[in-house]
């Protein structure tokens, strides 16, 4: 069977970026778990497992547009460390994090500085602007449930406890 929209898809993966290495499922970590063709990867990974079926391995290069986006000048914000897990306590320069939204939601933040009650942030996400080299190896593509189609993501090994 081979992976396409409406696919469950269960993948090990290392993420480099100039030659570093990001983050990896590969060292004892679980397969990500997706619902293909509903918007839980970034576009270029998406297209890439597109077609493929277990067992199979590939690198894909991602341009920054099918990634996280070009980076974008002038997107910062002063925001209250309330706004923050633990109120932003430990936050230092440099830091990804994540912003709780008025709205509901979040969203991943890099720190610029920090004040008494406020942090400046950085809203481009850290990986806006890099190219991203992904090795991929596919455990796993079967159809989806009726059930996962309605929630919209995958449900692995059937477990639909949210």
């Amino acid at each position: 069977m081979q992976a396409g929209k409406g696919k469950v898809i269960s993948f090990h993966y290392t993420l480099t970026v100039d030659g570093e290495k990001v983050e990896s499922s590969v060292e004892g970590g679980e397969p990500l778990w997706i619902l293909l063709g509903h918007g839980q990867l970034i576009p270029g990974l998406e297209a890439g497992l597109e077609g493929k079926s277990v067992g199979d391995t590939f690198d894909v290069e991602i341009a920054p547009e099918q990634g996280y986006g070009p980076r974008q000048e002038g997107m910062t914000q002063r925001v209250p460390k309330k706004y923050f897990p633990q109120q932003g306590k430990g936050l230092k320069a440099g830091d990804s994090t994540v912003l709780s939204l008025k709205e509901g939601g979040s969203r991943v933040v890099v720190v610029q500085k920090v004040g008494s009650s406020v942090v400046d942030i950085d809203l481009n996400h850290p990986m806006a602007g890099k190219t991203l080299n992904f090795h991929v190896d596919v455990q796993t593509v079967r159809d989806a449930t009726e059930e996962e189609i309605a929630h919209g993501h995958a449900h692995p090994n059937g477990d639909a406890a949210h």
